[in-house]
């Protein structure tokens, strides 16, 4: 008999001329019934929510951490596929996931504890790319591949993070006013500067006004003594 599965479902066949099991994922395979056997895991993605209660940081302070991952069975890497039907196969989905939470559980407590609760709340991607690379490289072994993992939230319960956003908070608001006066007094320069320049210009204009005006009442008491001089010659 032929038995077919889809893309996100393995099928193992073991028994009569089925050394080692043939293992197809996504396809269909020849079965002889009652001296074969044919077995099924599924290749779903899980989404795992990890929570992480009150783990003590590197300096001693108790928070909380959920975060989410998302993990499969990787059905297109032989080996990887032979690790997890060893320890999965006959297990339903539920007891995959559970497993599979444990283990990135561990790994997140783990991780915590080595890190303090700033450079956890500051630098959140860090944070998840750590668990990320440490469980990957924990489940590979077992055939299941983490395909991502983000920190979903923080909290804890001495209100030490809200202390955290308190002070952050304050310094921004120190920064937004030191700024708002930095950019007044630059506002300030230049503006008595600008006045400063455009003083300077009118004095300027009137100096040459002044100068334009003598020149010109020079030329003229200059062209009325020639008149003059000319008009008595004449006489």
């Amino acid at each position: 008999m032929f038995f077919t599965c889809g893309p996100n479902e393995a099928m193992v066949v073991s028994g009569f001329c089925r050394s080692p099991p043939v293992m197809v994922a996504g396809g269909r395979v020849f079965v002889l019934p009652c001296i074969q056997q044919i077995q099924r895991i599924s290749l779903n993605t899980l989404t795992l929510n990890v929570k992480s209660e009150k783990v003590y940081t590197r300096h001693g302070v108790p928070i909380s951490v959920t975060g989410i991952a998302q993990v499969k069975i990787q059905g297109q890497n032989k080996e990887m596929l032979a690790a997890a039907c060893q320890m999965f196969l006959g297990k339903t989905e539920a007891e995959i996931a559970h497993i599979a939470l444990e283990t990135l559980e561990g790994h997140q407590r783990a991780i915590m504890a080595h890190m303090t609760v700033e450079e956890i709340y500051k630098d959140r991607q860090k944070f998840s790319e750590q668990v990320f690379k440490v469980a990957s490289s924990d489940l590979v072994n077992m055939g299941i591949s983490v395909v991502s993992y983000t920190l979903k939230d923080i909290h804890d319960d001495q209100d030490y993070l809200h202390s955290l956003g308190k002070a952050r908070t304050a310094q921004v608001q120190k920064d937004a006013r030191i700024g708002e006066a930095e950019a007044k007094r630059d506002a300030g320069i230049r503006e008595a500067k600008a006045k400063q320049e455009k003083v300077s210009a009118q004095y300027l204009s009137e100096i040459e006004m002044a100068k334009a005006q003598r020149d010109y009442e020079l030329k003229k008491a200059a062209y009325d003594i020639e008149v003059n001089t000319r008009r008595a010659q004449a006489d």
